[in-house]
C-alpha cells in the first residue's frame, strides 16, 4: 500500500462509511443476532488495498463507540482485519472472497458474542449456545456479504479504474 494523500483519504472515507452504516443501523449492527450492513463494504479490498486499513479502523471505532467489552473491541476488529486481508488476497475470486468475513467473524466474533453477551459470568459453557452464536454471526455475514456486498462490488467495478488506483 502506497502511503500518499489519495490512499489515506480513501481509507478514511471507507472507515467513515463503515462507522456511519454501523450506527445508522445500530439496532441490527450489534447483539447476538446481527446483520451489520457495514460488512457489505468488506468486499472493497477486491478493488483497493486501501480498504483493508479503512475497514479495520471503521470496525474498531464502531466496536469501541458501540460500548463493547474490551475483548470484543479488540478481537472483533482483528477478525475484520484478517477477513479484509483474506478478501484482498482472494480478489480475483470474489465468490470465495465474500466467504472470508463469514469464516473469520463466525469463528472469532461468534464465541465473543456468546462469552460477552449471552453467557452469565461463572456459568458453565453451554456448547449448543456457543455454536448457535457462531452460526448466527456467520449467517448474518453470509446474508450481508453475498446479498449486499457482491452486488455493491459489481456496481463499483463500473467506476473508472483510476478511482481505485493509488
Amino acid at each position: 500500500m502506497k502511503l500518499n494523500t489519495r490512499s489515506l483519504t480513501r481509507a478514511a472515507i471507507i472507515a467513515a462509511l463503515y462507522l456511519l452504516l454501523t450506527f445508522a443501523l445500530q439496532a441490527i449492527s450489534f447483539g447476538a443476532v446481527q446483520f451489520r450492513i457495514a460488512e457489505a463494504l468488506m468486499l472493497l479490498p477486491v478493488l483497493t488495498v486501501d480498504a483493508v486499513p479503512g475497514l479495520f479502523i471503521g470496525c474498531l471505532l464502531g466496536n469501541l463507540l458501540g460500548g463493547g467489552v474490551w475483548y470484543d473491541v479488540l478481537l472483533g476488529s482483528l477478525a475484520t482485519l484478517l477477513a479484509a486481508m483474506a478478501v484482498r488476497r482472494l480478489r480475483n475470486r470474489p465468490l470465495l472472497a465474500a466467504a472470508m468475513p463469514t469464516v473469520f467473524n463466525g469463528l472469532i466474533v461468534g464465541p465473543i458474542v456468546y462469552l460477552a453477551y449471552v453467557r452469565a459470568p461463572g456459568e458453565a459453557i453451554q456448547w449448543a449456545l456457543l455454536y448457535s452464536s457462531m452460526a448466527t454471526v456467520a449467517l448474518g455475514e453470509v446474508v450481508v456479504c453475498y446479498v449486499l456486498g457482491l452486488p455493491l462490488l459489481k456496481v463499483l467495478r463500473r467506476l473508472p479504474a483510476e478511482t481505485w488506483k493509488a
